[in-house]
């Protein structure tokens, strides 16, 4: 486990924390006044490898070769000239830290979002050392610039990770749906009817940068997926972004527990560590492994039974009630992968510079797929 100190003065800013992979939705804006939670669990930390932050550059700017060395293959609205390996815990973890009020930001709409840098300081040297991330539609979070802060082991070894069986045990899937509520809605305890149903935001992002391998690995064909939920996530965007015809490239489940993929199956939908961030290898080196968070693709294999509502009538929180509680409304829209993610990873991936992939994300760019997005 590791503290993160004060890189000035030596002063603790957050409680023990054990490093875990960056989730897919870290950096993600949904929907418009949506109230979301706490991006991190307790007692973890990630780290962003990509530069984020004040200042930006717009794409004019920054000249190819530059743009190439950063890893990115397309044009994109701005590049950010700010230090990479930005670090992200739970607002709650942190420790010894004061609010400045005065770097607020621009642009935020109900609370902070960190748009005009550190808003965040050390109690002992005042040092401004992070930004407080609470505005609607971002995940709530404090994100500590790499620069201003230093990384201390406490509490013995680093931690080996967890085994595949041990994930597999222990972990549940992630839901695919859940209750999100608007900025401002009424906050009554145990009553849900100030909440809506929707597909979760976290399926959402994590489709949307599997759906950028997913067409990086189609080659210009059409692509199958499997029947169910793993269909409704993506078999409509590929259909519509992809030309019909012969040969489809076939994508399936693998993974921990799985059986081995087909000799015919081109692509592997694959979970990725949460702990690491690596991918499931697929056994055959010609299969193109697509990641998914762990938690998403425990529930495409193994989709639990109906999310029920949470009951009421003075029964504690959290208890759920199957004897007369019908299960949780399904979405009244399709799914849509994240058109943001989606964007942000074909941009880092090579194959974005074939022409016919990059004519794709030129569209989307555009906002030609709007309605699918």
């Amino acid at each position: 486990m590791f503290v993160f100190v004060c890189a000035g003065c030596g002063a603790e800013l957050t409680a023990p924390l054990s490093e875990v992979a960056l989730p897919v939705h870290a950096r993600q804006s949904y929907g418009n006044g949506i109230q979301l939670p706490v991006l991190m669990d307790p007692g973890t930390f990630a780290v962003d490898p990509e530069p984020w932050g004040p200042p930006w550059r717009s794409w004019s700017e920054v000249p190819p070769e530059e743009a190439a060395a950063r890893g990115i293959h397309a044009p994109v609205h701005r590049v950010s000239d700010g230090p990479p390996g930005a670090i992200v815990v739970a607002p709650g973890d942190t420790r010894g830290t004061v609010l400045l009020p005065e770097n607020r930001g621009s642009g935020n709409c109900c609370g902070l979002d960190g748009a005009g840098g550190p808003n965040t300081a050390c109690a002992e040297c005042g040092v401004p050392v992070a930004s407080r991330i609470d505005d609607c539609s971002l995940w709530q979070a404090t994100w500590f610039a790499p620069d201003a802060v230093r990384r201390l082991p406490v509490g013995g070894g680093h931690a080996a990770p967890r085994p595949w069986e041990e994930l597999m045990a222990e972990e549940d899937g992630t839901p695919p749906f859940e209750p999100v509520t608007t900025w401002g809605a009424r906050q009554r305890a145990g009553h849900w009817s100030d909440h809506y149903w929707s597909w979760s935001p976290r399926w959402e992002a994590a489709a949307g940068r599997a759906l950028a391998h997913l067409l990086a690995a189609s080659e210009g064909r059409p692509v199958i997926v499997p029947d169910g939920l793993a269909g409704e996530m993506f078999q409509r965007a590929l259909d519509t972004l992809l030309p019909a015809g012969p040969r489809p490239r076939r994508a399936v489940l693998a993974g921990p527990e799985r059986p081995a993929p087909d000799q015919d199956a081109d692509i592997a939908l694959v979970p990725v560590h949460p702990q690491t961030g690596r991918a499931w290898a697929p056994p055959g080196p010609t299969t193109y492994p697509v990641p998914l968070p762990f938690g998403v693709w425990r529930w495409l294999v193994s989709p639990e039974r109906d999310l029920l509502l949470p009951a009421s009538g003075g029964l504690p929180h959290g208890v759920l009630r199957d004897d007369f509680d019908p299960p949780a409304p399904h979405p009244l829209h399709l799914f849509r992968a994240d058109g943001r993610v989606l964007g942000h990873t074909l941009a880092r991936l090579p194959d974005v510079r074939s022409p016919w992939l990059r004519t794709i994300f030129d569209a989307l760019m555009r906002a030609e797929y709007a309605g699918l997005f």
